[in-house]
């Protein structure tokens, strides 16, 4: 999580900004995502406490109750049946004001306690078990303090001998905690951030936690390490042949705001990285995506996760922050080792296809030479809220790709530079370029590129090639810039374009 307004080491970038922007109360609906989850008010940052019961989401996440500013840290509540609609519930756990200390409920895990190691339960029912950080600025202390709750998630009782893991240190947090079938015990992925280090812990009550291991200073360190976890995945969809997936939120290849990713093995005590030391390896290659986490209990295996995109300088009132969409994750095999790829969740789809025929647009065959095609209408795919897949044979076009949110040849513009490979996104005014918003490398595949763009009102989530790739980033634009359509500079071939106009 980013603690004490933002990470320390961005805070003096971003903290400036972010405290001048709660000056205004002007509302900003153009910019409220509509299928991005936004709390009804005041601010948001790191999703918490991911765990899927009795076919409903669950989504806590860092929250002020009282202001659109960081602050007053709460585990914010909502709940959804398909990760699209959400239902907002009152916060969870609140922060704790004592006399002598305040403690902010920082970012942390969700388990079923589905056999009641804890001894929480009752009726014979498994609770659920909230582990987070507790916060203490008055001590400059973190720890990790466990919480319960039988009423299906809806509120919390701290553990009355809180702590239960402590290392007496002002920055120590971030707990993800799983279940290891195999070893029969809880598994606690922890970061101590200014060490650039996670440490693993094991507990067979989730109360009392045994020190396994540490793994740290490889990958990426140039920023602080936050917001760990630790998954298992088949590589390919084999499940005979199991990796372990090491997420931490640090810095992205620019050395903004973003994560890495480490692949290995982990034997029930040590993760060993599979690849050198100094390699790095990035979740997204945008400068918001943050703090993201898997879902606990997922069926069939499954692996998602939800991030924060975080805001940045742009005024948004009466909320602040989001989240990203849901993303499955995967490792598959490439020439350079295993990788993660990373799709938008086949959960979302059934909603998508529920969608009215105006609402939905598929062209399975599209040539596009040296001109700007639209694709929206007065009616329909004009308000910004769109789901775009399509594949681009790139042929002896120079450019090509998609432009969003325009109006009078300004806008954004999602673009493939065939000379570069290079993958961009970019501001536009008066059909020209004004600079790279964030680009990347990327080699097509059979002569193609695949693109799912996802712009939802401020945000921005494009997937390349299936997902080997994902770049996310947030826009702002006038509340009639609106425009969306397919372009290229020389001709390019577009295939199975598909969209979904999500505006209610």
């Amino acid at each position: 999580m980013m603690k004490h307004g933002l990470s320390i080491l961005l805070a003096a970038f971003l903290w400036p900004c972010l405290a001048g922007a709660q000056e205004t109360s002007v509302p900003t609906p153009q910019w409220r995502p509509v299928y991005h989850f936004t709390p009804k008010k005041n601010w948001t940052n790191d999703p918490n406490g991911l765990i899927y019961l009795n076919g409903v989401y669950h989504l806590y996440y860092q929250h002020n109750p009282f202001e659109n500013k960081w602050g007053h840290m709460s585990w914010g509540h909502a709940t959804s049946k398909d990760l699209l609609h959400w239902q907002h519930l009152p916060v969870a756990i609140p922060e704790m004001v004592g006399k002598d200390t305040t403690t902010w409920i920082f970012s942390g895990s969700a388990v079923w306690d589905e056999h009641n190691t804890s001894g929480f339960g009752k009726n014979g029912k498994g609770p659920i078990v909230a582990i987070y950080t507790a916060d203490q600025p008055k001590q400059q202390k973190e720890s990790q303090f466990i919480a319960y709750s039988n009423d299906g998630g809806l509120s919390y009782t701290n553990y009355t001998a809180n702590p239960v893991v402590d290392l007496h240190k002002k920055d120590f947090r971030d707990p993800s905690v799983i279940w290891l079938p195999e070893q029969r015990y809880w598994l606690m992925t922890v970061a101590v951030p200014h060490e650039h280090k996670v440490q693993f812990y094991s507990s067979s009550n989730l109360k009392e936690w045994t020190l396994l291991s540490e793994f740290g200073d490889q990958g990426d360190t140039r920023k602080i390490w936050e917001c760990p976890s630790l998954t298992p995945l088949p590589v390919d969809g084999d499940q005979t042949r199991k990796k372990w997936l090491l997420m931490v939120s640090s810095g992205n290849p620019d050395a903004a705001t973003g994560m890495q990713y480490f692949v290995g093995d982990f034997d029930g005590k040590t993760f060993k990285n599979d690849y050198p030391a100094d390699n790095k390896q990035f979740v997204d290659y945008g400068p918001t995506f943050y703090a993201a986490i898997p879902y606990n209990h997922l069926p069939g295996n499954r692996q998602t996760m939800l991030g924060w995109l975080m805001p940045f300088k742009t005024d948004t009132w009466p909320w602040r922050g989001q989240m990203s969409i849901a993303r499955d994750l995967m490792l598959k095999q490439t020439g350079e080792g295993v990788k993660l790829y990373q799709q938008p969740s086949a959960v979302l789809y059934p909603a998508l296809d529920k969608l009215p025929a105006a609402k939905k647009m598929v062209k399975q065959s599209l040539t596009v030479e040296d001109k700007v095609i639209p694709l929206n209408t007065t009616r329909q795919f004009n308000g910004n809220a769109n789901w775009i897949e399509a594949e681009f044979a790139v042929g002896a076009a120079a450019e090509t790709g998609f432009k969003l949110a325009q109006k009078n040849g300004n806008g954004t513009v999602v673009g493939y530079n065939t000379q570069r490979n290079e993958l961009y996104v970019s501001q536009e005014e008066n059909g020209q370029l004004t600079g790279h918003l964030q680009k990347l490398t990327v080699q097509p595949v059979d002569g193609k590129i695949k693109l799912q763009v996802l712009l939802d009102k401020s945000s921005l989530e494009v997937f390349v090639n299936d997902g080997a790739y994902v770049l996310t980033t947030l826009i702002f634009p006038d509340k009639d810039a609106t425009g969306l359509a397919v372009y290229a500079k020389g001709k390019a071939q577009v295939n199975n374009l598909k969209g979904w106009d999500l505006m209610p």
